[in-house]
């Protein structure tokens, strides 16, 4: 007998269907000659410090750090998670081989593999791997099958994420809230302090911080108004200042400008193109859905979670844009299972007059296709199946995907970018606009879709996208000069949008699509996980949501300040920390390293603590122990010896 694991009982019921396991028992079908069982969420999880050390049981900062020789798991303790448990490992004594049906992802294959380890799984283990629960993918994924340990590297970085969030968030939390915590016993509050979600509070903190600190500044810009066309005055700045910084500066710089006509001395007219959007990713689907209809990150991966499960869209936990190239033959099908909807679809599937037949009639671009940056799974796209039976909100969701995905087919948007230079006495001036000469995939949206938010837009930007009037080199006339007082503006507190980005990128502002893939390697947490962390920040009351805009909590904010780690708060850091996990699945590091690497963390961060609690951490540099006594050695003017500093002459 074969036995098939799914990752909960609605994809084992549509695995059961296409294997004709047709007959139900009790927490699995069975049917020829295989048995269709599911677990549901984490069956099993990490023991707990005290199942290691009776003696980790009590908070205490001398028991730490708590470092297992050996990780091991435990079962979940409820009462239906241990029935259904119980069904899987009865089947799974019995079978000659077990087939992985879980999620096709990091956390699910960790899932899966612990339930096969605590129920003693001894018989050959292969692997269902699927972008999609239609029954042409199951049937397709089930010819395919691959054995359970060419996913061991994957299993390891799942393994090595669930240990390092084990060992800091078990350390740090008991360390801090031993050390900091006010009140005793069960009225002490804890100091939850995790490896993603901490760092994403400091740069909630942080930008709080800039913004209430911020102080105002007024500079002014020159214009001019030359044929109701608005040119800006092109001067010389200087490094961290405005071009013009006083209001006489100005004012005598705008007597300048009146004092000549405008002339005309450059049109420069250049033909370009705009490609359509990237298709999505979860993080670009959870962005867009805050901007267009203020979803959580939450929300969104629970409507796009059930689409997938709909059999509506494909197999959302992903973090590229890009489809594989053996997907090519299998659009043409895809955009006739969605045309009724839309249709947008129907001069797509005869965009080439050209007598063709079949995919080859439809535009092949690397801008979509390519193998190189498509790992487990591809963009989030529509599986062709009809969209009938969805909520409203799925709906909306389901649009996005598919209206994004039908214009990935369309021509690029051809334009004609126009710099029109000018001058007024010795005065330079420049203004430039753009004309859509052929919409392309511009149609498939609505005018206000193609928009950015108000929250994005960048008033300069508005003025790039307008249309000119027709200039001509050497004409000239008269023209109105205008001087505006502008003052700076803080930055904006983070929406859910803004902070999926920044947790993204590590912290660091990137709008160009290109870069920010790039450095998605090195962005704090996975796409899959992101959404559950601004949830956890929210019920531990870290931060509030106030309209649009998140705002750090002052409970939040004290224990950001009270953390003495650089570790624990950097989003760069955490940021490497997952590009090692990344490289561990692709075989490019060993899972001991990290595990090593995790220790020496663990302790260091317990160590600080514990020396800065006996007033030993050095006040400068916060890195070195203290050594009294000592006068030649210090970070600074300090008349004590750091163990980290170059000595000085004192």
């Amino acid at each position: 007998m074969i036995v098939c694991v799914a990752e909960k009982p609605s994809v084992g019921q549509y695995i059961a269907k296409v294997l004709g396991a047709n007959q139900r028992r009790d927490g699995y079908f069975e049917g020829n000659g295989y048995q269709v069982t599911w677990t549901f969420g984490h069956l099993c999880g990490l023991l707990d410090p005290q199942d290691y050390n009776e003696q980790w049981k009590s908070w205490n900062l001398s028991s730490l750090p708590m470092i297992p020789t050996r990780f091991g798991i435990k079962l979940d303790e409820d009462k239906g998670v241990q029935k259904q448990f119980n069904i899987i490992k009865a089947l799974i004594a019995q079978a000659d081989e077990v087939i992985n049906c879980g999620d096709a992802g990091q956390e699910g294959e960790l899932i899966q593999r612990w339930v096969y380890q605590k129920a003693g799984c001894k018989c050959p283990v292969k692997r269902l791997w699927v972008s999609s629960l239609t029954e042409e993918a199951i049937a397709e994924g089930f010819r395919q099958l691959k054995d359970q340990s060419q996913y061991q590297h994957l299993y390891e970085a799942g393994l090595m994420r669930a240990i390092g969030d084990w060992l800091l968030g078990m350390n740090a939390t008991r360390a801090y809230t031993t050390r900091y915590s006010k009140g005793v016993g069960r009225d002490r509050q804890v100091l939850s302090i995790g490896r993603v979600q901490t760092p994403t509070l400091a740069l909630i903190v942080k930008r709080q911080a800039e913004i209430e600190h911020f102080v105002p500044r007024t500079y002014y810009e020159l214009k001019t108004l030359y044929r109701d066309t608005l040119f800006s005055a092109q001067l010389p700045v200087e490094e961290g200042e405005y071009a013009i910084n006083t209001l006489e500066e100005g004012q005598k710089l705008m007597l300048e400008a009146s004092a000549s006509p405008f002339v005309i001395t450059s049109v420069e007219k250049k033909k370009g193109v705009e490609n359509a959007p990237k298709l999505f990713d979860l993080t670009s689907l959870q962005v867009e859905c805050n901007k267009k209809f203020a979803y959580s990150a939450d929300q969104t991966l629970k409507l796009i979670q059930s689409l997938y499960e709909k059999r509506i869209t494909t197999y959302p936990r992903v973090d590229t844009t890009y489809l594989s190239d053996d997907l090519y033959p299998k659009i043409p099908a895809t955009l006739r299972g969605i045309r009724e909807q839309y249709p947008q679809v129907e001069p797509l599937l005869v965009l080439k007059a050209d007598g063709k037949k079949g995919p080859e009639s439809l535009p092949k671009s690397k801008k979509v296709f390519d193998n190189k940056k498509v790992t487990d799974h591809h963009a989030i796209i529509p599986t062709g199946q009809r969209p009938i039976g969805l909520s409203a909100d799925e709906q909306k969701v389901f649009n996005l995907v598919a209206l994004r995905f039908i214009a990935a087919f369309y021509p690029e948007c051809e334009v004609s970018n126009t710099t029109v230079l000018g001058k007024a006495g010795e005065l330079d001036f420049k203004v430039t606009g753009r004309e859509v000469l052929k919409p392309g995939w511009r149609v498939v949206f609505d005018e206000k879709d193609l928009k950015d938010t108000a929250d994005t837009k960048d008033s300069n930007e508005e003025e790039s996208t307008k249309s000119l009037p027709s200039f001509v080199k050497g004409e000239s006339g008269s023209h109105e000069p205008q001087l505006k007082e502008k003052t700076t503006t803080p930055p904006k507190y983070y929406t859910e949008a803004t902070l999926l980005r920044a947790m993204e990128t590590a912290g660091k502002t990137v709008e160009d699509e290109d870069l920010r893939d790039a450095m998605k390697e090195n962005g704090i947490g996975r796409p899959s996980t992101r959404a559950a962390i601004i949830e956890k920040l929210f019920q531990r009351k870290y931060i509030v949501k106030e309209r649009k805009t998140i705002k750090a909590t002052p409970v939040g904010i004290e224990l950001i300040n009270t953390i003495i780690s650089p570790l624990l708060k950097s989003a760069e850091l955490t940021g490497l920390w997952e590009k090692k996990l990344r490289e561990i699945e692709r075989g490019e590091y060993t899972a001991q390293q990290f595990l090593d690497e995790l220790k020496q963390m663990t302790t260091d961060v317990v160590r600080e603590l514990k020396l800065n609690k006996a007033g030993l951490i050095c006040p400068v540099c916060r890195r070195g122990t203290i050594i009294r006594g000592r006068t030649r050695y210090g970070c600074s003017r300090w008349q004590l010896g750091c163990t980290y500093a170059e000595p000085f002459e004192v």
